[in-house]
């Protein structure tokens, strides 16, 4: 019967299979710096609440990221899905800000993101807030008022238009009976010399008689 000698070599050739192993196991496993760029923080942060909505919102990354043309978005919706970002999203090193719109209501909003990692892979996320007070400024009254104060001299004005019509016809009617009162005076004054001569021709008639009886 054989027996199996042990050689001194077979524990170190053990050792070193172990050695092996830990290492494909170490370097098999994903290191921090393979994986995708994480979102760290954001203004204002997530789930927190403001008084209104800021003039912008940033993000902040866990490493700087890869900038062109599309590759970054964020966009903030409110209640009813309106985006109120403004313009597009600037990247400074690991930091994304994209601009808000001015005037905005007050609830709950959304924050879709979407950046490209500085390993060159895309990667997306969300996030909500919420605004307490809202910024939209309400239309004034004034105009209405102003047109209300206007309305009542208008009915003056008309009635003043109206009245215009009814002096035309009497300047009218008096331009039209001047030549007839012109022929009548004219009528009357022919009258008058008429009478005046016929007159004067009775008298000098009358003395003409008179004068044989006379001698």
């Amino acid at each position: 019967m054989r027996t199996r000698l042990l050689t001194p070599l077979s524990p170190a050739i053990a050792f070193i299979g172990v050695l092996l192993a830990a290492a494909l196991l170490l370097f098999s496993a994903p290191s921090p710096a393979a994986a995708h760029d994480a979102l760290i923080g954001s203004s204002p942060d997530a789930d927190s609440s403001v008084e209104t909505l800021p003039a912008e919102i940033s993000l902040s990354f866990s490493a700087a990221l890869i900038g062109g043309e599309g590759s970054t978005q964020i966009v903030v919706l409110d209640e009813s899905g309106t985006s109120v970002s403004d313009g597009e999203a600037t990247i400074d090193g690991a930091i994304v800000t994209q601009q808000l719109a001015s005037e905005a209501s007050a609830g709950a909003y959304r924050v879709l993101w979407k950046v490209v990692s500085s390993d060159g892979h895309p990667t997306s996320g969300e996030f909500s807030f919420t605004v307490e007070q809202s910024t939209i400024v309400e239309p004034t009254a004034e105009p209405a008022e102003e047109e209300a104060t206007a309305s009542p001299e208008t009915p003056a004005d008309d009635a003043t238009s109206a009245e215009e019509p009814s002096e035309a016809p009497v300047a009218e009617d008096a331009a039209s009976l001047s030549p007839l009162w012109i022929a009548v005076i004219i009528i009357v004054l022919v009258g008058i010399v008429v009478l005046v001569v016929l007159l004067r021709r009775r008298g000098r008639g009358n003395s003409a008689s008179n004068a044989p009886s006379e001698r």
